[in-house]
């Protein structure tokens, strides 16, 4: 991978200011955010960027200032040496090459290295506060669809949901805004352009932007943690605790509005006895459809996230929810 790189830098390329190298394996990079990123850089300046392994112990074996190769990681110096035949990591031999120039490690959140086995919906349900720059690992993990097999989830993915929606809006891809109906004692949590969660109470945002450890560990699982390089929450089966969840269906634009909207349809039944509600009602179970409305104007800052308001009628098998930038002081709790 070194020599590979030192062959791209030593041709000539005019005009360009970047090398973006990702593994040849299962790797999706989010072009339109990635430009968005780099332009808030000099590129004429030394920079390394890529991600860490989500996974703790794979930082711990081979480097936590390291960006792992699968995510992807970003470039502008003019040289880099291999002078360590002894490392046996394409993206290690890179990082201490790049270390040994004097240019240090710079994290990008959204590269997503995806270093878990299993059901990812509970991470990419609660996606940092950061564009989504790549995707790794699609092909190792379960379908990110769950209720699809592997083919069908992949095509889904491929051609109605996530790749479509960022073909409309690549700056709000996966990004969560949390809000509250606080009539009926809910919060709904959007993973805009894959999912929504309804909560069967008023939960902060504090709590829910910790993804739901759906997934499982990149290798036989260690005997304490953490696992993790970020806090998760445990699947549960208090039914005030777990979601109803929606996934991505249909996207389109507004006739003669400036909004996007895109359509989410309740993937199954949650199936644990309610314990939110006096007497055990559960409107929560009528809502089947979920419709978002998001500006068509692209994020350009993320110092902040967006909030919502929820058009919900009681017993209604629908509810809408509209973006927008947050109040002055407004809480999301």
């Amino acid at each position: 991978m070194v020599h590979g790189i030192m062959e791209d830098l030593e041709q000539e390329h005019e005009g360009v200011r970047w090398v973006v190298m990702g593994d040849d394996e299962y790797s999706m990079f989010f072009v339109e955010d990635i430009v968005d990123v780099l332009a808030k850089y000099d590129h004429n300046k030394y920079y390394y960027f890529g991600d860490q392994s989500e996974y703790i112990l794979s930082n711990f074996w081979f480097s936590f200032d390291q960006g792992f190769g699968g995510a992807g990681f970003i470039m502008n110096i003019e040289s880099c040496l291999r002078r360590y035949p002894f490392l046996n990591s394409a993206d290690l031999i890179t990082m201490v090459s790049i270390v040994d120039l004097g240019v240090g490690f710079t994290p990008l959140k959204g590269l997503r290295h995806l270093d878990m086995r299993g059901d990812i919906s509970g991470l990419l349900s609660s996606h940092s506060k950061t564009p989504l720059l790549s995707l790794h690992h699609i092909d190792s993990i379960a379908p990110i669809f769950p209720l699809m097999d592997r083919a069908k989830s992949l095509r889904h993915f491929m051609k109605a949901a996530i790749m479509k929606a960022a073909k409309f809006d690549q700056s709000r891809l996966l990004q969560q805004i949390i809000c509250h109906h606080r009539l009926s004692n809910w919060t709904f949590s959007v993973s805009w352009g894959y999912s929504v969660h309804i909560y069967e109470k008023i939960m902060p945002r504090s709590h829910l932007i910790k993804p739901i450890q759906t997934f499982k560990t990149w290798i036989k699982k260690p005997k304490s943690p953490p696992y993790y390089m970020f806090n998760t929450r445990p699947c549960t089966n208090d039914s005030c605790e777990t979601p109803h969840v929606f996934f991505f269906k249909t996207i389109g634009k507004m006739k003669n509005k400036n909004e996007i909207w895109t359509t989410y349809f309740r993937s199954e039944a949650q199936g644990l006895p309610s314990n939110c509600s006096i007497d055990g009602d559960r409107p929560t179970n009528y809502v089947n459809k979920i419709q978002v409305y998001s500006p068509r104007a692209k994020r350009t800052e993320m110092d902040r996230c967006e909030c919502c308001d929820i058009i919900h009628t009681s017993g209604s098998n629908k509810a809408k929810i509209k973006l927008r930038e947050c109040f002055t002081n407004e809480k999301i709790a």
